[in-house]
């Protein structure tokens, strides 16, 4: 558990690294290409806005996008107890809990760090899953609120915003305005800016699902970690991708905070998703489910 912990988090810190590596040098050749330092500087400054907005206000955004209610503690008593007792054992305050009505077994976890978050359950999760899988979800939501995996990826959803702002404002450029000379390193910088204006926002997208992927195989090893029973989580995770139960979640922006993408039924052995093509992985904010499955039964002690 603590060798999949580890490994996770240092990949994910090098992934933030190249996308800051990304912006510095878009912003630097776009600057030398058009002669206009400021694309950089009022990206950044739009960039700090949408960063303050989604820091203070993505919690309330995602919960009233997925139509979650407050769950009464006497209604759902059981599920304030089991979320009670993983706070505890995560040594975590106990989170706001929302329930959504919708036939799907779902969750996400949502909030900018411990003491403002949020957990939101499915009403199919609560009919359909045994307690030990409940606690299964439980733990895996409440390792994104502990890893503060939501502020995590706000800052890398504002980065990606940022390198698609730089590259739409350089291609834009290059229709009314070059360098002012026309020498043949100004043409060079030219075509490189041009390339990267096309090429970067795929870049930061595909760096950003990498993220989100990788969040979730170390939320699924820190949940295993505080139940020290990582079949709950495993089994839990086969009764998700299995159900054939038509969602009401339509709202696709919030699809990434979710514990399996609301969009795709995923049912595939480890063994398939092995064979799954690379393009699908990497344009997906999810793991297969049959790899984490896999992960989760090899943190097993034998």
């Amino acid at each position: 558990m603590y060798k999949q912990i580890g490994s996770n988090v240092r990949l994910t810190w090098a992934l933030m690294t190249l996308f800051l590596v990304l912006i510095v040098a878009l912003g630097w050749v776009f600057a030398r290409a058009y002669d206009a330092p400021e694309i950089l500087a009022l990206a950044v400054i739009i960039a700090i806005v949408q960063a303050l907005t989604s820091y203070y206000y993505s919690d309330k955004i995602a919960l009233i996008g997925a139509g979650a209610k407050e769950a009464p503690r006497k209604e759902f008593i059981e599920l304030h107890r089991i979320v009670e007792n993983i706070a505890i054992a995560a040594g975590l305050p106990k989170p706001k809990i929302y329930v959504i009505d919708d036939p799907m077994p779902n969750a996400f976890a949502t909030g900018r760090d411990p003491r403002h978050a949020a957990l939101a359950v499915t009403t199919g999760l609560l009919e359909k899953l045994k307690k030990v899988e409940l606690e299964g979800v439980v733990s895996h939501e409440m390792s994104h609120v502990g890893n503060y995996d939501i502020r995590l990826m706000t800052v890398v959803v504002v980065l990606v915003g940022v390198v698609a702002l730089i590259s739409d404002w350089a291609l834009r450029m290059s229709f009314w305005r070059g360098r002012r000379d026309n020498d043949q390193g100004g043409a060079i910088f030219l075509l490189v800016a041009l390339l990267l204006a096309i090429l970067a926002p795929i870049s930061a997208t595909l760096i950003q699902l990498a993220v989100s992927r990788r969040r979730e195989y170390l939320a699924d090893a820190t949940g295993a970690l505080i139940t020290r029973y990582p079949e709950g989580l495993a089994s839990a995770l086969e009764k998700i991708s299995r159900d054939s139960s038509q969602t009401r979640l339509k709202n696709r922006a919030i699809n990434h905070l979710f514990i399996a993408d609301p969009a795709h039924s995923d049912d595939r052995s480890a063994a398939q998703a092995k064979k799954e093509s690379w393009f699908a992985v990497a344009f997906s904010t999810h793991p297969p489910i049959g790899e984490r499955v896999r992960r989760l039964r090899e943190m097993l002690i034998k």
